[in-house]
């Protein structure tokens, strides 16, 4: 194979990286380089010695030291233990003797003590009757290491004995054969250019500390390149013989069917069934792999971009005409997709990924992004795709798409961060009207976050006491004085200051902390009510309003709230004014209007805040328990200055329609029985008006911001010392 490899695999093609398994030193043994010399990240590299005769037959491992060829000196590799104990070229005999050299007769008649044996006693070539390996055998003595050169030989795993400086010194034909080449062609040849050990500095280092002696053992895999054109992998085991030998054992394993089992059970792990696209797993590993790579990366754009679709209506495709249908409507999607994704990345170093991350969801990864506008041309091709109707066994077929876009510096962001950037910009492109593409909008997303933070927090917030009332008064527009209060709730939030309810009285409905939260308003503002009547028993009792949520009807018995709230507080039911708005009553059946109807007998009064912005039926009321109008500020608004008949110049921003129509609506609640009450009276003019066309109740800032109980008191004791 003369050296040539591939090198290791990339780690998206393995289950497991090519890499070097190691485990750490044992101490050197004397003799060997001081373990200071050896490089630091070696030391993960290198592992204990090892028994080889694990994995080998039980003979075959006795004798490897006899396996090599007859010219290497006997210095090196002794024989093995069918000549356990013959002193040869000077060594020790049992005995404790030394032979000197030459002093063994060539027939081999050194006894086994070392003592000198008449011809056919043991010997190199003598008779081996008596030795521990061949009782009773007859025949020379180097028979045993024929016998494991034999099976050296005939081993089905490859084997090469390699000496220190790293060359071959003999390989059986199961190596020559694994190569591509002959055993003899092998020998002298260095180890590391035939198995590919130096293409990657670990591997290296790590192989020359196993031929250092350092006791170690190395496990890399490889993939080399056969003489014939194909490919192979295989895995190179390099473990040390005795110390005495200074050689090692290097063995060869031929994995390449696992390996390519272990890729069609990867490619069919990380792929989606339906549509062949990469599933939501192997996006995720593309996805960190691409973060880490651009934000490290020194040339390219360090950016990185994702559209996040969802197909419209998609569910009803399964509901009506079964999940083959879908399926087979995924699987064209996914392939307009792909063809989306080759035409964005024709021309440029990466190709956009498409991936199926689950149901009807699919995604596209643009690496090396070059800023918003190429995910927008992506975002637009992708919708202008799918617009076209598809043909299924029949069946035809139009579907579109919310996609969410997702445009940023790889620099410090997170898979997570960015999944969930995109997650919530498509729910903004649903929201928004679906089947379009929605830009990823900071300001946005940190309103949804505060939004988030508020609704985890409302629930202990009403336990902690963070909110408080504010008592906005509604002035009588006849004369003046002031005939109510409406209760205003504020959040004195830790975070995020002082709070209004159109900032949390939606997340409380939605959540449900809205009944929790209406109780707490009740009873508080009937217990101020009853405190001012009894701190200015002079002054004319003042009626509380306060606002009722629809919810509080259906998940409360809001009729014995009210109920104990005012047996608690001794506050008159006449004196307690309850808010819900128009369309909360409007059309209103079963236990809204029970409720509303027990409520009024009780005493309670019962107002429709922000009319005009609905059903505005007026028919509808009059069989309903209410007894007051609250006119919606828009109508007001167009009031702001004084109409030229009566003196001041008419504003090219007043609008005559506003009056007529405020006109008849009072008229029309008057007739009815009712009252009516106008909000966002801001200036004296829009107070004039109103009081010309027969409104009976004004509030607004003219008269007063929401201010706290006290100034409440300070305007009663006012409006005492009048009188």
């Amino acid at each position: 194979m003369s050296g040539t490899s591939d090198g290791p695999a990339p780690a998206t093609d393995l289950v497991r990286p090519a890499l070097t398994e190691s485990h750490a030193p044992t101490p050197p043994r004397a003799g060997n380089p001081p373990h200071e010399e050896r490089a630091p990240h070696l030391e993960s590299l290198v592992e204990p010695p090892v028994d080889l005769a694990a994995g080998f037959p039980a003979e075959l491992a006795a004798g490897l030291p006899a396996l090599l060829a007859p010219d290497v000196p006997a210095t090196l590799f002794p024989l093995s233990s069918g000549t356990r104990g013959m002193p040869v070229n000077g060594a020790a005999a049992p005995n404790g003797d030394t032979v000197p050299n030459g002093s063994a007769p060539v027939d081999g008649s050194t006894s086994v003590n070392g003592s000198a044996a008449s011809p056919g006693s043991a010997g190199v070539h003598g008779d081996t009757s008596g030795t521990d390996d061949a009782p009773g055998a007859e025949g020379p003595a180097g028979a045993g290491t024929r016998t494991f050169r034999a099976i050296f030989a005939a081993a089905p795993l490859a084997m090469a004995v390699v000496d220190r400086e790293g060359r071959v010194v003999t390989a059986n034909d199961t190596m020559a054969a694994l190569l591509g080449t002959e055993p003899a062609a092998l020998t002298g040849r260095p180890a590391a250019d035939l198995l590919d050990l130096g293409s990657d500095a670990r591997t290296w280092h790590a192989y020359r500390e196993v031929l250092r002696g350092r006791q170690a053992r190395l496990r890399c895999t490889r993939r080399l390149k056969h003489p014939e054109g194909h490919s192979l992998w295989a895995q190179v085991t390099v473990g040390p013989l005795p110390e005495e030998e200074r050689a090692v054992l290097l063995s060869v394993s031929d994995i390449s069917a696992r390996r390519e089992l272990q890729a069609r059970l990867r490619h069919l792990q990380m792929h989606d069934p339906v549509t062949r696209l990469p599933n939501r797993t192997l996006f995720f590993e593309r996805l960190s792999a691409a973060l880490e790579a651009e934000a490290n990366a020194e040339s390219g754009t360090g950016r990185i971009g994702l559209c996040y679709l969802d197909l419209d209506g998609f569910k009803a495709v399964n509901d009506t005409l079964g999940h083959r249908v879908g399926d087979r409507l995924l699987a064209a999607v996914a392939e307009r997709l792909r063809r989306c994704a080759n035409e964005a990345g024709f021309g440029r170093t990466v190709t956009p990924l498409v991936a199926r991350l689950g149901g009807d969801e699919f995604a596209v990864l643009v690496e090396e992004s070059t800023g918003t506008e190429q995910l927008a041309e992506l975002a637009e091709s992708v919708l202008e795709a799918l617009q076209a109707p598809f043909d299924l066994s029949g069946q035809r077929l139009s579907v579109s798409a919310s996609i969410g876009v997702v445009e940023r510096r790889a620099a410090g962001t997170t898979a997570t961060g960015l999944m969930q950037a995109a997650d919530t910009t498509l729910y903004w492109a649903k929201a928004d009207g679906k089947s379009r593409w929605t830009l990823f909008d900071p300001e946005r997303n940190a309103h949804r976050i505060t939004r988030q933070a508020l609704s985890s927090t409302l629930r202990p917030a009403v336990e902690r006491g963070e909110f408080a009332l504010e008592y906005q008064p509604l002035v009588c527009m006849e004369d003046g004085g002031v005939s109510g209060v409406e209760a205003l709730v504020r959040w004195n939030h830790p975070q995020f200051g002082t709070l209004t309810p159109n900032r949390f009285i939606g997340l409380a409905e939605e959540d449900g902390s809205i009944v929790q939260l209406g109780r707490w308003v009740l009873a508080t503002a009937c217990r101020q009510a009853r405190r001012w009547q009894l701190d200015h028993p002079d002054a004319e009792p003042i009626f509380v309003s306060v606002n009722v949520a629809v919810r509080q009807v259906w998940d409360s018995d809001l009729v014995a709230d009210v109920a104990a709230t005012l047996a608690e507080t001794g506050l008159a039911p006449h004196l307690l004014q309850l808010e819900l708005t128009e369309s909360a009553v409007m059309g209103s059946a079963g236990r809204p209007l029970q409720t509303l109807q027990a409520l009024s007998d009780m005493g309670v009064r019962i107002a429709i805040d922000d009319f005009g912005t609905g059903y505005s039926n007026l028919a509808y009321l009059s069989r309903l328990p209410v007894s007051v109008l609250k006119l919606d500020g828009s109508f007001v608004r167009g009031f702001q200055f004084e109409s030229a008949e009566n003196g001041a110049g008419a504003d090219a921003r007043s609008n005559p329609a506003d009056e007529v129509v405020v006109e008849a609506m009072i008229q029309l609640a008057h007739r009815l029985g009712l009252t009516v009450t106008a909000e966002c009276v801001e200036t004296a003019g829009q107070a004039s008006r109103l009081r010309r066309i027969g409104c009976d109740t004004g509030q607004g800032w003219l008269y007063s911001r929401p201010v706290t109980p006290d100034r409440i008191s300070a305007l009663l004791r006012s409006a005492c010392a009048r009188t």
